[in-house]
């Protein structure tokens, strides 16, 4: 099926024509609703209390999804939504990692709100064509693609029914689709899923860019929580935003000086320190997967491990020399200068649909090589690769893919799964194949494939209940919290990486707060309330840059050269006081790096208060599987047995000498889970929560956030 052939299939649903507007100080003072059930599209108002207490991003994404649901709701309701911002400060060209997309619905896989953050070139077109956030709700009868012409200013749904789904193929040919030119190509965003999105509870959004050089649409992932899932229930084929005429003042900020001036000092020091510091221009977050390995901090055989003897064969410098495009720096979005978002070129695929297709493989990230790889037991590159390119052309989240092959693959070994349950996929660990294979069943909707879709909990239970499967074992190693899959770091001996997961809002997510270095490698947080005040300042800092349309990379993986002669060094000073100029340059504020904190507060508060809404979110949502603390099975201990007896000796005060390697473990077991206990009690005390987790009245009256349906929801809890 041709181009035209494909175009002339389409059926226009319904048009909406608005006025272009202007930005203001980093907004357009309205947002883009749709409804796809009765193909409503119209325009909403920002109103000043969303920008004051929401500010932008994630923030205006949980504020609209708040109002179109209720604590029934469930992910494949028609009310449910999905919203799409970026924030006031997304579209500047002038400072690194300004180009983000936040994107919040319910997920399937946690029935609570889920955000995630993306790049690509969709967030800022869709601001420059005059929307500061787009609100997705309903179901179509049929597959749609929605298109937003920002220099026209329309809004169409058109019936789509002939293109394919996967994200690398469908972004390529919408591209070309609705440019005028091979020149126009770099105007058009696509936004796709894939069709594993269609059969499981995993499913992500690819976000795309054209990269001129290559002369190829790439693709950045929105992967968490299964947003790509209710994507495809919704009907949508593709989002599709053109917008021609970027520049680097089309925010109309309150004053360029302050923001050329961050920007400059930081490029300055990324040209400078990059290739000392963590070399992210030559490889991106791949850079750490030895550094990790040789901390025993890289999950290896479902987090059993955190060292390998094989990890120099997927060690960074492979994917440089072997396989990710040199020469060529490359930024999702203008005028980033970190530019990490690396790719392997004609790179051949040996499996699937695709087999002897030369394509662009957008990575490896670090937490794909370690959950494709180490953690399912795969030390081979272009597996890794393989596997990479096709989880994110059926819309795979690549986190939970790995995390759940490897959760899978140990119960193979353990004798709890076999060929049988497995349709004849040998699931052991290091088989590659049989990974592929499964990732594959998972496309077409078939097989094994079906069920492990479903996720680490939904497979704890079916396992348990239809397998016959030891409880207390299946919880303590099945690698999920809150029904989220863990992100690729080994916590056990990091009490405070426990907490940064365990202690999340949307589920073990690193982006909340990564303070396994911090904790284990620079002894930065060594008492309960040292954590307790990083397990506070780190994720309400973290979401601040959900709320602005930022990414967190260039705030802390390059340090300016006299960071280490600061007063607090891991919050990098220099680099906060960028963001309060970043913040006050665009939008006219006065903040200070408090009030930067206080601003992420009520957001962060909100989602919380929403968790409890939705039944959730309370402290035994906030419990942790045993792995993810200490060893489980005898060979872990044994694995590392000098490090536990000492530790049993010199922490719990009791003497290893002549005792069974159970007895150790049982031991060892009641001393951390007390730990994390009052981890959990002196972060509650931090943040303003009762011991139950739920925020006081009083806190949320404090920091702003008492807005009467939020007090209402807490009331319930606190008597």
């Amino acid at each position: 099926m041709n181009l035209l052939e494909m175009k002339k299939a389409h059926r226009r649903l319904t048009e909406y024509q608005y006025n272009l507007g202007k930005i203001e100080k980093g907004y357009t003072n309205r947002s883009l609703y749709i409804n796809l059930s009765d193909r409503t599209i119209t325009s909403k108002p920002v109103t000043a209390m969303m920008k004051d207490k929401f500010i932008g991003g994630k923030g205006f994404g949980l504020w609209y999804l708040w109002n179109a649901v209720n604590e029934r709701t469930k992910w494949n309701d028609p009310e449910n939504e999905i919203i799409i911002a970026g924030g006031p400060i997304c579209g500047i060209t002038q400072y690194p990692g300004s180009g983000k997309s936040l994107v919040c619905t319910i997920s399937p896989l946690t029935g609570m709100p889920m955000d995630s953050n993306v790049g690509g070139y969709f967030g800022p077109y869709l601001k420059f064509s005059g929307w500061d956030a787009l609100e997705l709700q309903g179901k179509a009868e049929k597959d749609v693609i929605i298109f937003i012409d920002g220099n026209a200013g329309t809004v169409r749904i058109e019936e789509a029914p002939i293109e394919p789904v996967d994200g690398h193929v469908l972004s390529e040919i919408l591209t070309e689709m609705y440019a005028d030119s091979e020149e126009d190509k770099k105007h058009i965003s696509v936004v796709t899923a894939g069709t594993a999105a269609e059969h499981t509870r995993l499913g992500l959004l690819n976000f795309s860019f054209y990269d001129v050089r290559r002369q190829a649409a790439r693709l950045k992932q929105a992967g968490r929580g299964g947003i790509g899932t209710v994507f495809r229930d919704k009907r949508i084929k593709a989002l599709v935003v053109k917008y021609k005429g970027v520049k680097g003042n089309l925010n109309n900020s309150a004053s360029q000086s302050l923001i050329n001036k961050a920007g400059i000092k930081l490029h300055k020091e990324i040209c400078k320190l990059d290739n000392v510091q963590n070399k992210m221009r030559k490889i991106g977050t791949a850079n750490i997967i030895e550094v990790m390995d040789d901390y025993d901090l890289l999950p290896t055989h479902n987090y059993k491990f955190g060292s390998h003897p094989d990890t120099y064969k997927i060690a960074s410098n492979v994917f440089i020399e072997k396989y990710i495009t040199q020469g060529m720096p490359d930024g999702c979005w203008y005028g980033c200068s970190l530019s990490c978002a690396k790719a392997a070129d004609h790179f051949e695929l040996k499996t699937g649909p695709y087999k002897g297709h030369k394509v662009t493989v957008d990575g490896p990230e670090y937490e794909n090589a370690a959950g494709l790889g180490s953690n399912c037991g795969i030390f081979d590159p272009e597996a890794i690769l393989e596997l990479n390119f096709y989880c994110d052309t059926y819309a795979i989240d690549t986190i939970s893919f790995g995390t759940l092959t490897a959760f899978v693959m140990e119960c193979y070994e353990a004798g709890i799964l076999n060929k049988e349950i497995t349709g004849g996929l040998e699931l052991n660990f290091g088989n590659a194949e049989a990974s592929l294979a499964l990732l594959h069943q998972m496309s077409r909707g078939e097989g094994f494939g079906l069920t492990a879709g479903q996720g680490v909990r939904r497979m704890k239970k079916l396992f348990i209940e239809e397998y016959g499967a030891d409880p207390d074992f299946i919880k303590d190693i099945g690698m999920e919290q809150k029904g989220l899959e863990f992100s690729e770091y080994l916590p056990k001996e990091s009490l405070a990486q426990q907490g940064g997961y365990g202690l999340t809002n949307k589920g073990p997510q690193h982006d909340e707060a990564w303070l396994i270095f911090m904790d284990m490698v620079n002894n930065q947080i060594p008492t309960f309330e040292d954590k307790a005040e990083a397990l506070h300042y780190f994720p309400m800092f973290r979401t601040w840059f959900g709320l602005y349309g930022l990414c967190k990379l260039p705030w802390n993986d390059i340090s300016p050269e006299t960071n280490g002669e600061t007063d607090e060094p891991a919050k990098i000073p220099e680099h906060v006081q960028n963001y309060v100029d970043l913040c006050n340059g665009v939008t006219g504020k006065n903040i200070d790096k408090e009030e930067l904190i206080r601003e992420s507060e009520r957001v962060y508060n909100f989602q919380r208060i929403f968790n409890i809404r939705m039944g959730h979110g309370k402290r035994e949502d906030d419990a942790i599987p045993y792995r993810a603390m200490g060893p489980v099975t005898v060979e872990e201990y044994e694995s590392r047995q000098e490090r536990y007896d000492h530790q049993l000796s010199e922490l719990v005060g009791y003497n290893p000498v002549g005792k069974s390697t159970e007895e150790k473990i049982k031991v060892l077991r009641k001393y951390r889970e007390s730990q994390y206990e009052q981890l959990i009690d002196a972060v509650y005390k931090r943040r303003g929560w009762t011991l139950k987790g739920i925020p006081t009245i009083e806190h949320l009256q404090k920091i702003g956030m008492d807005l009467p349906e939020v007090i209402e929801v807490v009331k319930a809890y606190i008597g």
